[in-house]
């Protein structure tokens, strides 16, 4: 019975069209685009691995596959290799494949599949979460194309934003009322809506150094945030 409703969740999510080739999702990772020899099923031998299209089952045997080491996030949540994301989509195709890997469907089935499932459901939960958030989504578009940024980096950015953040680092540290802690929620909201408009167009023009100094400045902003949370944890 397993079987036939996972058969039929594939045929309507378009990860077994019945006959006919899927088409190849967009990637970021040009491995993951490259041709080759299709892995083979560990069930029963037959090609059609994580290396197939969406190969999250083998198209003989319907056991389910290894997670394709070389697939990104993006191709993965079936959203375009792009900093802009429609996000109502991304949870739609977070709900779509929790329902199809997640452990919770694989109890009765054999401990490989078993462990594939937790694998799979981990990969999902990584790449929603890192696509969700236009600071994570950012760095992560950077780290595929080979760019990443240290976590101290302030011997690079200007006096000027370094001044600022410590002025709001104080205002947060003296900020006592509920007012008081608005204000700052308000001038922090601002400044990542901003900043998040910029690395967007900077990522648009393919400017990845632009990029890295914009996103550099949204990790601060967003460590201002984790500290405002704090502060409203009550002690």
């Amino acid at each position: 019975m397993w079987r036939r409703r996972a058969g039929a969740l594939l045929r309507v999510w378009g990860f077994w069209p019945p006959g006919v080739p899927g088409r190849r999702p967009l990637s970021c990772d040009p491995a993951s685009q490259a041709g080759g020899n299709s892995p083979l099923c560990w069930n029963c031998g037959s090609p059609g691995g994580p290396g197939r299209e969406n190969g999250f089952f083998c198209p003989q045997c319907r056991a389910l596959q290894a997670p394709d080491p070389t697939r990104d996030y993006f191709s993965l949540m079936d959203c375009n290799c792009s900093f802009r994301v429609d996000t109502v989509k991304l949870q739609h195709r977070y709900q779509q494949l929790q329902r199809l890997v997640h452990p919770d469907f694989f109890s009765q089935r054999s401990q490989t599949e078993k462990d594939f499932s937790e694998k799979h459901s981990t990969l999902v939960n990584d790449a929603y979460k890192t696509l969700l958030a236009p600071l994570s989504r950012g760095l992560y578009l950077l780290k595929l194309r080979g760019i990443e940024i240290p976590e101290r980096t302030d011997y690079e950015m200007d006096r000027q934003f370094l001044m600022e953040i410590m002025e709001i680092n104080e205002k947060l540290a003296e900020a006592e009322s509920e007012a008081a802690m608005k204000e700052i929620e308000s001038i922090v909201r601002a400044k990542q809506k901003e900043l998040t408009d910029n690395v967007s167009s900077a990522f648009e023009q393919d400017d990845f150094e632009e990029a890295k100094e914009i996103l550099t400045k949204m990790r601060y902003f967003s460590n201002i945030e984790e500290k405002i949370k704090l502060k409203k944890i009550p002690l």
